[in-house]
């Protein structure tokens, strides 16, 4: 064989490759009853439930924040996120988790909250937090 066709086919075969790792890294959005279904990182979006205890106590654990979600299905749901706090959390509109169950908890592993914005009331301002960034 020619060293251009070898060079072709290693050329294809690497894209081949990237497009695989790259649909496989993917994840969807769900709800929290689709998370507890699949091992794999799902994105589940719903709204704080304000009237339940958010536990962040940064003198025992600063990288433990726990509180409860209702997806957009109407299902409650405790979430333990390993990281800090994120600020104005409770002035969240609405959030983006992206992480799996475990038992009967959604762990997450990121969390997007939509927040009012503070110069105009029309839109929204989007802060995205992850557990590696909390870490710092």
């Amino acid at each position: 064989m020619k060293k251009s066709s070898i060079l072709g086919i290693i050329v294809i075969a690497i894209a081949i490759a990237v497009i695989i790792s790259t649909y496989s890294n993917t994840s969807t959005y769900g709800s929290f009853k689709d998370a507890g279904a699949t091992t794999e990182e799902l994105h589940v979006v719903g709204h704080l439930v304000k009237n339940k205890e958010l536990y962040y106590d940064p003198t025992k654990d600063a990288n433990y924040f726990s509180f409860y979600m209702l997806d957009n299905k109407g299902e409650e749901c405790k979430v333990v996120f390993t990281g800090t706090k994120p600020q104005d959390f409770e002035r969240s509109e609405q959030i983006v988790l992206t992480g799996q169950m475990r038992g009967r908890e959604f762990h997450a592993s990121k969390i997007l909250m939509k927040c009012p914005s503070k110069y105009t009331e029309d839109k929204l301002e989007v802060t995205e937090v992850s557990a590696k960034q909390a870490n710092l």
